[in-house]
């Protein structure tokens, strides 16, 4: 069987994305236009499209199309902006990000990953402005400052050193919380400290070495 990637794009955004409240015009026009099914394992590529996360190996899944939407809605790229990742998983969503801003800068901890993410961005002829460097995201440190966060994956809390990375007035997109209730939110890096503003309710794999320990009750 042979699938219209073309309209299982549309579906996806008119019956997915656009009813999660995702309604900004550039945000939709990237995702009604950027090919995902070349950023999904070729076994899942049938799956692409789907309301399912979508798993990429070493653990890691990729985002829903509704929790990437809304995501991209929240940091409200602008066309000047420079961009962090923290976790390029597929590649995906640095993609979606380069179509929005200036500059995106990708960390992934795994090396076949990060390497798989490239080929990817490459081939589509996206992610021009995209550099992927392998890195843990934990132990990462720059001197550089940016407008935007994205962080594709859950923590129980934000560290520090990633508000650190952000300029004032920059924003910072994380899920945060116990499995499997978690929230969305918008971290803004405002003049008088951090500002929390909460998004959607979900539940997403966690950064790696980002994982609450396991509590023993005897």
């Amino acid at each position: 069987m042979t699938i219209d990637y073309n309209q299982a794009r549309e579906m996806m955004v008119e019956q997915q994305v656009r009813p999660w409240e995702v309604l900004d015009a550039r945000v939709l026009g990237v995702l009604a236009t950027l090919p995902r099914e070349k950023f999904v394992p070729e076994i899942h590529r049938a799956l692409a499209y789907a309301d399912v996360e979508i798993p990429l190996g070493h653990g890691q899944k990729m985002m829903k199309p509704v929790v990437e939407g809304r995501a991209l809605q929240a940091l409200l790229l602008q066309e000047g902006d420079e961009v962090l990742e923290i976790g390029t998983g597929g590649g995906y969503l640095a993609a979606c990000m380069g179509a929005l801003a200036r500059e995106v800068v990708s960390l992934e901890i795994q090396p076949e990953l990060a390497d798989r993410a490239r080929q990817q961005l490459d081939a589509s002829g996206y992610g021009n402005n995209v550099r992927i460097e392998t890195a843990d995201a934990l132990h990462y440190a720059t001197e550089r400052r940016f407008d935007a966060i994205c962080v594709t994956a859950a923590m129980t809390e934000v560290p520090s050193h990633f508000l650190q990375w952000l300029r004032p007035g920059g924003r910072l997109f994380v899920v945060r919380g116990h499995s499997p209730v978690m929230e969305a939110v918008l971290v803004h890096n405002d003049v008088n400290g951090p500002r929390i503003e909460s998004l959607f309710e979900t539940d997403v794999p966690y950064l790696v070495g980002a994982a609450p320990v396991p509590q023993f009750v005897f």
